[in-house]
């Protein structure tokens, strides 16, 4: 979650370390066990605050040192763990680093960035941001030479291969450890990584850094993880897990992608296919699943033909769109609203072998503003109730940090915690109710999973096996009503106990489940086997 979107606590408009304090109750009564921080560290914040200007410190908007360490000590008395961003694959260029390489060739400083001479015969490939980014090269008028950016122009890119870099991005994980966090989401992790600058050697191997940040991460923290945002193919996921001496998590990008066409198709088969292409990672390694994060919902590892299929259903209008490859909108929307369609989607993703991601407001359906720039769309302020500023914010609304969504469907008087919370059907208390019973299932989590045949192509059904627990779950991805039949002869079911909907148990005793489900309908069944 972001700070500044989240909830204010001094009434200056913006959010910060007070007001999230204030709400972790809330964040531990859905039943999460982790929060993800984005950057909170000192920023121009042209980039969100992904333009860092100093690693060790907490921007002033945002509160103090101590407010941080309140609001950990706070969140580990509550029984929730704390990660951050780790964004060191580049600076803000107002870092003092970059303002001393800029300054002078002879600086301690000058090799924690890549400078060229002469600008690139290439600088025009490898944009993350189409559209909006031109070059990865920059000429910078003090230096007198280009420097390279993956990112923006004003977020020059750090020299991994420069011991002293790395030396200071092992006094960065050690700090915040130190200070309580559990942990480190590694933004743009293959960017990390890659060997930069014409002249690049290639004689040591680029992964090798991974696993040195785990060793001492490992050293001074046994507990801790590292999380990669890698949106890689599937050759080289086992470059970042290695034999489970890197990497401990990835986010699964090529699963959601997957996830998504399926849901715009409303077939099974995608879904299937998506969960079979990533390969076998060691057993003490983990993939993170997601609906939707703070970026774009990326979907540039399908064909151009599946990318406009899931823009057809989900974003069909241009700026729905964004970077050539994503959508910039939030689920709630993109299914317009529909309670089941959406119910069905967090059953799946809770359901899914992994640990699940789900990101601030999706709980309540919370809507998008498409007139805010890029990935601004999605990272409007918590809707917490219907008062002024959603309560978020007691600051005129003229000075609340990013605007709230007030109109239509998704407007704040319509979508917020207040009202959800009051309302025993609403989306945010199924989502608790599903976490709550996936918590009872750890099969979901920690198991090996399979695929279910069914008769029905709209239908994904998959079972999780874990110690001798068996766990199924049963997802219709179409809108049309069905009489499913799956044989379950090899679970040698005695019967099925229902985990989600008030209904009796389903007798087998060697017969085919016979099932019938609504439109976007969904189920959870625990195996009882004869012999228990």
């Amino acid at each position: 979650m972001e700070v500044e979107t989240f909830k204010d606590g001094n009434g200056d408009g913006i959010g910060d370390f007070r007001g999230l304090t204030e709400q972790l109750s809330y964040i531990a009564g859905l039943g999460f066990t982790t929060i993800w921080l984005l950057p909170f560290h000192p920023t121009p914040f042209r980039d969100d605050g992904y333009d860092v200007t100093d690693y060790f410190g907490v921007d002033s908007r945002l509160g103090t040192l101590g407010d941080f360490v309140t609001f950990i000590n706070q969140a580990h008395s509550l029984g929730l763990r704390v990660m951050i961003d780790l964004v060191v694959n580049h600076t803000s260029n107002q870092h003092p680093w970059f303002q001393s390489a800029r300054s002078d060739p002879k600086s301690y400083y000058r090799d924690f960035y890549v400078w060229e001479k002469h600008k690139p015969k290439d600088a025009n490939q490898g944009v993350v941001f189409p559209g909006v980014q031109k070059s990865t090269w920059s000429f910078d008028r003090t230096a007198r030479q280009y420097y390279f950016h993956r990112f923006y122009h004003f977020q020059p890119d750090l020299n991994i291969s420069n011991p002293a870099v790395r030396e200071e991005i092992c006094r960065i994980i050690g700090l915040w450890l130190q200070l309580g966090v559990s942990g480190f989401r590694v933004d743009a992790a293959p960017f990390l990584i890659e060997m930069k600058g014409v002249d690049a050697s290639k004689s040591l191997e680029e992964y090798h850094y991974l696993r040195e940040f785990r060793e001492f991460l490992s050293w001074r923290t046994g507990d801790a993880i590292l999380l990669a945002e890698a949106n890689v193919t599937m050759d080289t996921i086992e470059d970042y897990f290695g034999d489970g001496d890197k990497m401990h998590m990835l986010f699964n990008f090529m699963l959601n992608q997957y996830l998504f066409l399926a849901l715009a198709r409303k077939e099974a088969a995608p879904l299937l296919e998506g969960m079979l292409k990533p390969p076998p990672i060691p057993e003490n390694c983990q993939w993170a699943n997601f609906l939707r994060n703070h970026d774009e919902l990326d979907l540039g590892r399908l064909s151009d033909a599946q990318r406009e299929e899931v823009f057809h259903e989900f974003a069909p209008q241009r700026n729905m769109q964004l970077y050539q490859r994503g959508i910039r909108r939030r689920l709630a929307p993109m299914v317009n609203g529909d309670f089941q369609r959406l119910t069905m989607a967090y059953s799946l993703l809770l359901s899914l072998p992994g640990t699940p991601v789900i990101r601030y407001g999706d709980e309540i359906g919370m809507g998008e503003d498409l007139s805010l720039k890029e990935r601004d769309s999605i990272r409007t302020p918590m809707q917490w109730s219907a008062d002024a500023n959603a309560g978020f914010s007691s600051a005129p609304p003229n000075k609340v940090f990013r605007p709230i969504v007030s109109d239509g469907p998704f407007g704040y008087e319509r979508v917020n915690v207040a009202a959800q919370r009051r309302d025993p059907h609403s989306l945010l208390n199924f989502i608790e109710r599903c976490i709550r019973m996936r918590r009872e299932c750890p099969e979901f989590g920690r198991g090996s999973w399979k695929s279910v045949e069914t008769n029905n192509p709209a239908v994904f059904a998959h079972s999780v096996q874990w110690a001798t627990g068996t766990v199924i779950a049963i997802h219709n991805l179409a809108e049309k009503s069905c009489r499913l039949k799956a044989d379950l002869g090899d679970y040698k079911a005695e019967r099925l106990v229902n985990l989600l909907q008030d209904e009796k148990d389903i007798p087998l005793r060697g017969k085919p489940l016979q099932l019938n489900l609504k439109g976007y309908d969904h189920r959870w069944f625990r195996v009882v086997r004869a012999e228990q």
